[in-house]
């Protein structure tokens, strides 16, 4: 029986105790299927977080390293612009020592060419007078002005010999001043007596101002006199005929202050932070008649500056004259018993038996001449061997000894004599060529008593022997 319109009885809801067995498998099938899907979803999205995770931190790693490989190419880049500021640099300085060198090479020739011209000019007076003197009709006075020109020349060549030893040994540490107590005005009238003659050769007024009161230096006199001398000589060799030369000396406060002023051809104003400089000479050009190594303003400085002082160039310009100011210290007021004198009186000079010993032939018998002139005993000898036979037969009070002579040296010759009897109480004289600290210092262990540079000046000698006089005297 029917319960209503066209239908056969009551439907069952899905799951539901009245749902068929034919249902309930796919209804299972779609709850597994279900949950599957909302595994994999929430499987999907744990990975999708992981993932996230893991691009956040490879984005601050990459971030990291991107900043890093900024600081690195910056540093970098920064390198290499230092490398190429190096480089250019490098460059430059190359350059520029290339020009220096190049300039030093110029400056050098210029040198041996003048040192060829400066050494060549006195020989050429030198031969002349002595083919005047060889002249059979040759008058007295003729024969007396050619010796004064021989003279006067071998003093300028060894002013220039020992001009260039000296800036030598300067340059390499091995020069020795001999400092005492001197008056500034011995210095200047020193400076006077050397350079006077050129002065006056060159038709020139020098008018010199000396201090009032005694002004003392702690100097060497000679190098000192020299400095002043090279000052005034320059001072003749740039001034034309009739100019003026003023040589001023007095005492500034703690400084003894030297002033050389001349009315010459001046200083360019592009020389001037040069002049002092080796080789530099203010005209080179051949018209000038006097020349000049160019190694004298160089001396100057160096000889001023070993005494704690200082020396500065002026000018106002080219044909305007110059002026060169030597400043020293002064020393303490003399002492009674310091000498305010060159020397003392060695005038009274007793004869000597003297020993010239020099493998020059004449050089040897050139200088005995001399001294037997004078008074003395004079004998010689050409070697070392010859010098010790003749010494021991002549028994000579003084020895000149040469050193570099064959057979046996000056020091050997030296030692052989000391170790006789006879030898020990000879003054041995070094008279040679070499005059390096090193030579004295050999000298003195061989047992010389002296050592003098050739050649030699016979006043000189003249006063060594005087000197053994008057301390033989007041011993």
């Amino acid at each position: 029986m029917s319960n209503g319109a066209g239908g056969s009885g009551p439907v069952a809801a899905a799951g539901s105790p009245q749902e068929s067995s034919r249902d309930r498998p796919k209804t299972r099938q779609l709850q597994s299927e279900s949950l599957r899907q909302d595994t994999e979803r929430r499987g999907e999205l744990a990975e999708a977080i992981a993932a996230g995770g893991e691009s956040e931190s490879l984005l601050r790693r990459t971030n990291e390293e991107l900043t890093r490989y900024v600081a690195e190419a910056r540093d970098a880049r920064r390198a290499a612009l230092n490398v190429m500021e190096d480089a250019i640099e490098a460059k430059d300085a190359l350059k520029e020592s290339e020009k220096r060198l190049l300039e030093a090479d110029r400056r050098k020739d210029e040198f041996l060419a003048t040192l060829a011209h400066e050494l060549r000019n006195p020989l050429a007076p030198i031969r002349n007078s002595v083919q005047i003197m060889r002249l059979p009709t040759v008058d007295s006075d003729v024969a007396e002005q050619a010796r004064e020109t021989i003279e006067r020349q071998v003093t300028h060549l060894v002013r220039l010999v020992d001009d260039l030893l000296d800036v030598s040994r300067i340059s390499r540490g091995m020069f020795e001043l001999r400092q005492e107590r001197v008056a500034l005005a011995v210095i200047v009238q020193s400076a006077i007596e050397t350079s006077r003659p050129l002065i006056e050769a060159s038709g020139q007024e020098l008018t010199v101002k000396l201090p009032a009161r005694t002004v003392w230096l702690h100097a060497d006199l000679t190098r000192m006199a020299q400095s002043v001398a090279n000052l005034l000589n320059n001072a003749a060799k740039y001034t034309p005929k009739g100019g003026r030369v003023l040589l001023s000396a007095e005492r500034q406060g703690r400084e003894a202050v030297v002033r050389v002023r001349d009315s010459g051809i001046g200083i360019p104003d592009d020389m001037l932070p040069h002049i002092f400089e080796m080789f530099r000479q203010v005209d080179t050009s051949h018209e000038r008649s006097q020349g000049g190594l160019g190694i004298g303003l160089t001396l100057v400085q160096n000889l001023v500056a070993m005494h704690g002082g200082t020396v500065e160039a002026h000018s106002d310009g080219v044909g305007r004259g110059s002026e060169f100011v030597i400043r020293l210290p002064v020393a303490e007021e003399k002492p009674a018993s310091s000498r305010d004198g060159i020397g003392g009186d060695s005038s009274s000079t007793a004869p000597r038996r003297v020993l010239v010993v020099d493998d020059n032939r004449d050089s040897a018998d050139s200088l005995a001449m001399l001294l037997a002139h004078g008074g003395h005993d004079a004998r010689t000898a050409y070697d070392g061997v010859e010098a010790v036979e003749v010494a021991a037969e002549f028994e000579p009070e003084v020895i000149l000894l040469d050193i570099g002579m064959p057979k046996l040296n000056g020091y050997d010759v030296a030692r052989r004599i000391r170790e006789q009897t006879w030898g020990k109480g000879i003054f041995l004289v070094a008279l040679t060529g070499w005059g390096q600290t090193d030579d004295r210092s050999r000298s003195r262990a061989a047992g010389f008593d002296e050592h003098l540079v050739k050649p030699v000046e016979h006043k000189v000698l003249a006063k060594l022997l005087g000197d053994l006089s008057a301390n033989e005297r007041a011993s």
